[in-house]
């Protein structure tokens, strides 16, 4: 072995085994802070007017909200694991997305009023009315797009966005990330 190489090896091996040990040895733990409620940071003073804007507006009524959250939670039920989509918050998620994309606006808000119309003219009833048995069973028709009759398409599209959004709130929220 040449000599150059020996001493190379030594001095890689010695500074290599100090990182490894001093690694080892535990740092104390830094106060963790508390996280602002809102996010501050990296935000233009024009974002957050915005987002102060978006969070004072009311978009969807009582009504709405109600058949929102009981969708939600047919999309995602609490189980043992987790909780529901409305446990994430979800709902909230939701009335955020409509004010901050208005694209969603008129799908949404079409959506529940037909969907309403159809649990009226089927059971008298709106959907937050029904039964949790009728609410499944016309839930079940607009859930599937290829089972869904031709004459429900605005409902398998109303229900294909609010299954997306719903994903979306979830898994994006505490519960759904845990």
């Amino acid at each position: 072995m040449d000599r150059r190489k020996y001493l190379k090896t030594l001095a890689v091996g010695s500074v290599g085994a100090g990182v490894l040990l001093q690694s080892c040895n535990p740092e104390p733990k830094a106060e963790v802070k508390e996280v602002p409620s809102s996010f501050t940071y990296d935000r233009t003073p024009a974002e957050l007017e915005r987002e102060q804007k978006l969070a004072s507006e009311k978009f969807f009524d009582d009504h709405e909200m109600k058949t929102i959250s009981i969708l939600a939670d047919i999309i995602i039920p609490k189980d043992e694991t987790s909780g529901s989509a409305t446990d994430a918050g979800v709902p909230a998620f939701i009335a955020f997305i409509v004010k901050d994309m208005p694209r969603y606006q008129t799908p949404l808000r079409g959506g529940l009023k037909w969907l309403d119309i159809q649990c009226m003219k089927r059971y008298t009833v709106d959907f937050a009315s029904c039964t949790a048995a009728q609410q499944l069973e016309m839930v079940d028709e607009i859930a599937f797009p290829e089972k869904a009759k031709p004459e429900f398409q605005q409902g398998v599209a109303f229900f294909n966005t609010l299954r997306d959004l719903t994903a979306s709130g979830f898994f994006s929220s505490e519960i759904g990330i845990k």
